[in-house]
């Protein structure tokens, strides 16, 4: 074996420390080299030594390191020490050595692999320290140690815990070791396309497999797959590119790592190439099995990404690729993540929103169809954010369902909508009192003591049950059974009203509706929309919101675009008209009649024109909601619609407070 090196131990060694500069002042000496002790030693021992003298040549060698170098002990003599184990081929190493051999260093120990002329390698450690001085002759000891079997086993080792046991694809560990380094300025900076791309995917209903066939079959499964994504990555290998990293990240979730790619197309045609590969069936344990998979891609620059957010923004895009109904790949949009992270941000001030006092209600005036005079209010949630500004409810009430804080919301909206009701009958005793509407929540019933606080509230505010009313969406009342039926037949039995909103595009269930303790049907805006009509009849009326939602902007149940009407000014003239149908009039008719054969009274939503309400009232509607008669306005504005009457159409309370 000659002296020829491989070089330094790599960077991802387990030995990371090329040069080790140990206790300098506590090492002790080296032996003197001259005793006999020291020379019978040094000459059986089974380390490799040889004596170097300050100038680094070998003054004598064991016959341990010349059979490891493959050559006599006396060959080496004066033969420079740096070159037989290639202690110059890195600067650092090479500056430690000669500050060893200048006296300024106490040790030096590094990791080399050396190459034999027989082609043999072997990871050797080195390490060079004073001797005492003997007869005046300062000198050093070097030992070479071979540690190939050692190195071996941590490369096992470090195989082992980098690895995914059972389907032999790099772990999480790995896959973040390299996405780590990837995101490194060093390698990006010379040469390279300076982008990273990522697709991240999940197994559609793998669970189920476990759940039924068991974990064993589960995993081979696994393997199975992980084999064609494997094959996947090998066809899309790129001269410039390279391979992507397959790794398995955990569960039945894989990740395909693309370092230097070249644009969303390339993620997007490997997206596909795995969706592909994925459609055959899989052949496991003697069954034939199906799996498909929802795919996160997201491509960007490396420059100011880090790991985190790479990975967040692919747990988010694999999450809308899952909602968007599975065995699809979805690439990542900032915008809808900025929607996304905003209705987070929303969700997490929601609760403290209430405390704060920043929830405001807007009434949207309910008007009789034959007298035009107002009959009720719909009390109507606002947020005034600090940060978004005005909110209107389809902005946050879904959260609120979602998170539990619809019911201290719901109170707060009842308690204030009652005494508000109050206040504006004891203001016009001399006029017949109003209703106020409170749209409630399905989870209001589910979770709270809706009656208890009903009746504490009415108690409390001193407004009478029958001038209240409690809207809930058809969906909600159709479904009703058990506590939720209960509870509406007990706030009916106390006099409160019960409406169903949005009646008639829903379930529509007829036959359970004749059982519910419903007094009011609000028809949906969408059959008013389509009713017949000139549009240059109306003029102006017609511009006021043909496309605006009028009264679906609702309170706490309502979560639809629609309630984007209380800070739209309407569409352009005529709009309505193109979603005229001659039905919708049929079918509103009949609503109507069926519900007065039930004793149930009829409010219109969305009328926004005269020729609608002229229209409705002629078929027997009971009363009006829409951007005819008022949009949602300020408790103020509603007292000075109390006690007006307008001709048909009531374009006198149009053109009045009812205005912003």
């Amino acid at each position: 074996m000659n002296g020829t090196s491989e070089g330094p131990a790599p960077a991802a060694d387990f030995d990371r420390s090329a040069v080790t500069d140990s206790d300098a002042e506590l090492a002790p000496r080296a032996p003197c080299a001259g005793s006999p002790a020291y020379r019978s030693a040094f000459t059986a021992a089974p380390l490799a030594m040889a004596v170097v003298d300050t100038e680094g040549l070998v003054v004598s060698a064991n016959d341990t390191l010349g059979t490891l170098l493959g050559t006599g002990p006396q060959a080496l003599a004066g033969r420079p020490a740096a070159d037989l184990v290639d202690l110059a081929s890195d600067a650092g190493t090479w500056q430690a050595y000669r500050e060893v051999l200048d006296g300024r260093r106490s040790r030096l120990r590094c990791t080399r692999r050396l190459k034999g002329a027989d082609g043999r390698s072997l990871w050797a450690q080195v390490t060079v320290e004073p001797l005492a001085e003997a007869e005046g002759a300062p000198g050093l000891l070097l030992s070479v140690a071979d540690i190939s079997a050692r190195r071996e086993l941590q490369a096992r080792l470090r195989h082992l815990q980098m690895h995914d046991p059972v389907t032999r694809l790099p772990n999480r560990a790995l896959f973040f070791e390299r996405l780590t380094a990837a995101l490194e300025a060093e390698s990006y900076e010379h040469g390279g396309t300076g982008r990273i791309g990522l697709c991240y995917l999940d197994l559609d209903g793998f669970k189920a497999v476990n759940d039924t066939l068991g974990h064993r079959v589960g995993d081979r499964l696994l393997a199975a797959v992980a084999e064609r994504l494997t094959r996947c990555a090998e066809e899309a290998a790129d001269s410039r590119s390279g391979t992507p990293l397959v790794a398995r990240l955990g569960g039945d979730e894989f990740a395909l790592l693309v370092e230097d790619s070249t644009g969303t197309d390339q993620l997007a045609d490997l997206a596909e190439s795995v969706l592909a590969a994925l459609q055959a069936p899989f052949e496991v344990s003697d069954r034939r099995l199906s799996v498909t998979a929802s795919v996160g891609v997201v491509e960007r620059h490396t420059a100011g990404t880090t790991p985190t957010a790479l990975m967040q923004a692919a747990d988010t895009t694999l999450y809308w690729a899952k909602a968007d109904g599975r065995a699809r790949w979805t690439l990542f949009d900032p915008e809808r993540n900025a929607n996304r992270m905003t209705r987070q941000a929303l969700a997490a001030t929601l609760r403290p929103a209430i405390d704060r006092g920043e929830f405001a209600l807007e009434y949207q005036p309910l008007v009789g169809m034959e007298d035009g005079r107002v009959r009720g209010v719909e009390a109507l949630i606002r947020w005034n954010h600090p940060q978004f500004g005005v909110l209107a409810p389809n902005r946050f009430i879904a959260l609120a369902e979602e998170d539990g804080s619809i019911v201290p919301l719901g109170r707060w909206i009842l308690r204030t909508a009652c005494r508000q009701a109050r206040r504006w009958q004891l203001a016009h005793p001399d006029d017949p009192p109003i209703f106020v509407s409170v749209n409630v929540a399905v989870r209001q019933v589910w979770d709270s003591d809706l009656v208890a606080d009903v009746a504490a509230t009415l108690e409390e505010t001193g407004l009478a049950p029958e001038l209240l009313q409690l809207e809930l969406t058809e969906s909600a009342v159709m479904g009703s059974a058990g506590r939720p039926l209960q509870a509406l037949k007990a706030l009916s039995d106390m006099g409160v009203h019960i409406a169903i909103d949005d009646f008639g595009t829903g379930y529509s269930n007829l036959a359970y509706l004749s059982r519910l303790p419903v007094s009011v049907l609000k028809l949906d805006g969408a059959f008013v929309r389509g009713f017949q009509y000139d549009a240059g009849r109306d003029g102006g009326a017609s511009d006021a919101g043909a496309s605006d939602a009028g009264p679906s902007d609702s309170g706490p149940s309502d979560t639809g675009p629609a309630d984007a009407g209380a800070s739209d000014a309407g569409a352009a003239p005529g709009a309505g008209a193109s979603a005229a149908s001659p039905a919708d009039e049929v079918i509103v008719e009949a609503m109507v009649q069926l519900a007065h054969r039930l004793g149930l009274t009829v409010t219109a939503e969305c009328v926004e024109t005269s020729d609608q309400a002229t229209r409705l009232r002629r078929i027997g509607c009971d009363t009006g909601q829409g951007w005819l008669y008022s949009r949602p306005v300020a408790p103020d504005r509603i007292s000075a619609l109390l006690g007006s009457a307008a001709g048909p159409g009531a374009a006198g309370i149009q053109a009045g407070a009812g205005k912003p």
